[in-house]
C-alpha cells in the first residue's frame, strides 16, 4: 500500500492517509489501500480499535480533481470507482472494530464522510470540513443523506450538504459531530489515548454496542448506497458538470 499507511501497535491499528503533497485527496490508488487496510485490520484478532488519521497538514480533501478524467472516462469506471468509495463506508459502518477518526487541517467532501462514518471523531482546533458536492453538480455519498440528518436534524443537514458551508472544529462539536476539540499539537496523543482506552475495554460488548447502535438508527444503508451512487453517477458523466469545469482548480474536492 503506497497512499496508506498501516501499523499495528497494542491492540491499534493506525490506518494513515497518506498523499500530503494533495491533502491525501481521494484518487482510485487510495481507496484501494483503505479498502486493504480496513480488511487487514477487521480480520486481525490482534487488532481491538482502528485510529483513522492523515498525514501532513490535512485529513482528506475529497476527491483528487485532477484525477476527475481519470475516474470518469468511462460509465464502468465512474460505477466502479464509486463502488470502491462506498465499499470502504461499508466496512466501517458493518465493520466490527470501532473506528477512531483524527482530523487536522481540511476535512472535505469524501474525507469529511469518511470522518462521519467513524465511531469517535477528534478534531483539531484549526480542523475545518465541508461539503462542496453540490456546487460540483453532485450530491455526498457514504450514506450521509441517512445519518447527517440523524446525527444533526434534517434542516442543518440540508444547510451543511446543500450550500456547502465550511464549518469550524468548535461548530461540529456544537452539532455533535465530534467527540472533542484538542489542540492541533495534542491531537495525535489524544487519539492515541482515546483508542488505548476503547481498546482496553472487553472486545465483545465493544463489537455488540456498535451493531447494535448501527442497528438503532434505523437506517436502510444499502438502500440509501445505491440511491446516491446511482445520482452521482449521473452527475459524474454529465458533460455540463460544473466539476468537469474546475477539475484543476485548487479547491478540496468532492
Amino acid at each position: 500500500m503506497n497512499t496508506v499507511l498501516f501499523d499495528v501497535q497494542d491492540q491499534v491499528a493506525t490506518i494513515t492517509l497518506n498523499r500530503p503533497h494533495r491533502l491525501n485527496a481521494m484518487t482510485e490508488e487510495l481507496v484501494e489501500d483503505f479498502d486493504r487496510a480496513l480488511d487487514e485490520a477487521n480480520r486481525s484478532a490482534e487488532v481491538r480499535v482502528i485510529l483513522l488519521c492523515g498525514a501532513g497538514k490535512a485529513f482528506c480533501a475529497g476527491d483528487d480533481l485532477k484525477e476527475f478524467e481519470l475516474q470518469t472516462r468511462s460509465p464502468e469506471a465512474t460505477h466502479r470507482y464509486l463502488g470502491r468509495v462506498q465499499d470502504t463506508v461499508r466496512k466501517m459502518f458493518y465493520g466490527e472494530k470501532p473506528i477512531v477518526g483524527v482530523a487536522q487541517g481540511w476535512a472535505a467532501g469524501g474525507g469529511f464522510e469518511w470522518l462521519i462514518n467513524c465511531d469517535f471523531v477528534l478534531l483539531g482546533e484549526g480542523t475545518r470540513c465541508f461539503f462542496p458536492e453540490v456546487s460540483l453538480g453532485f450530491i455526498v455519498t457514504g450514506g450521509i443523506t441517512a445519518l447527517l440528518p440523524r446525527l444533526i436534524g434534517l434542516q442543518k443537514a440540508r444547510e451543511m450538504i446543500l450550500f456547502g458551508e465550511k464549518y469550524t472544529a468548535a461548530q461540529l462539536l456544537a452539532l455533535g459531530l465530534a467527540y472533542r476539540v484538542v489542540p492541533d499539537a495534542a491531537l495525535m496523543d489524544e487519539g492515541r489515548a482515546l483508542a488505548a482506552r476503547i481498546a482496553g475495554l472487553p472486545p465483545g460488548p465493544v463489537r455488540s454496542l456498535k451493531r447494535v447502535m448501527n442497528r438503532a438508527l434505523g437506517v436502510d444503508f444499502e438502500s440509501v448506497l445505491e440511491l446516491e451512487r446511482e445520482t452521482v453517477l449521473q452527475g459524474f458523466l454529465d458533460p455540463e458538470t460544473p466539476g468537469r469545469v474546475k477539475q484543476a482548480a485548487p479547491r478540496h474536492g468532492g
